[in-house]
């Protein structure tokens, strides 16, 4: 490890490892969980957070400020930087419960839309086979009105030239127009 410690690091991980240590549990899993986030990500192994503090324990790196801490304004400071992290805790908790919550829902949403899609797309389904139904029903009855069609002008025209074979024919006398 480095032998000079970056100071805002350093706050930040004593400001989690605070958290980690309160009564509430739902701060303290939640600094944990950040712990563990921020290890991750820089690439921090447990062993080396342990080699960490041993180095910081005998060797606890110096303020930038000279001048010598006053007791008193330390203790009140630290006490405002306390409640001021409490609040600014307080404050991520409860975007945090909101996000929670509008992800909630969000699923819940997206999950009535996925189930409307199934049955838009099942509706759709049916349309279609009824629709193909309907279109091949319709191609079969113009087909049966065409033969219906043929047939009944063929048994009309059958039917004429029976009707006039069997009428008796009138007498048809060759110039018997001259002879009147």
């Amino acid at each position: 490890m480095s032998d000079s410690l970056d100071p805002k690091e350093l706050k930040v991980l004593s400001d989690i490892l605070a958290l980690v240590l309160e009564e509430q549990t739902g701060q303290s899993e939640a600094a944990l969980s950040a712990l563990r986030a921020r290890a991750q990500r820089n690439k921090i192994t447990g062993g080396a957070l342990k080699n960490l503090f041993t180095a910081i324990a005998p060797n606890p790196p110096k303020r930038a400020s000279t001048a010598p801490p006053r007791p008193r304004a330390t203790r009140s400071a630290s006490a405002g930087d306390v409640q001021l992290e409490r609040q600014r805790v307080r404050e991520l908790s409860e975007n945090l419960n909101k996000l929670d919550m509008e992800l909630r829902n969000v699923r819940a949403t997206n999950a009535s839309l996925k189930a409307e899609l199934f049955l838009t797309q099942q509706a759709r389904a049916e349309t279609q086979s009824l629709l193909v139904a309907a279109q091949s029903a319709t191609h079969t009855r113009f087909g049966l009105i065409g033969m219906v069609l043929l047939v009944g002008c063929i048994a009309g025209v059958a039917g004429g030239e029976l009707f006039h074979s069997l009428k008796p024919a009138a007498h048809h006398v060759p110039n018997a127009v001259y002879l009147h």
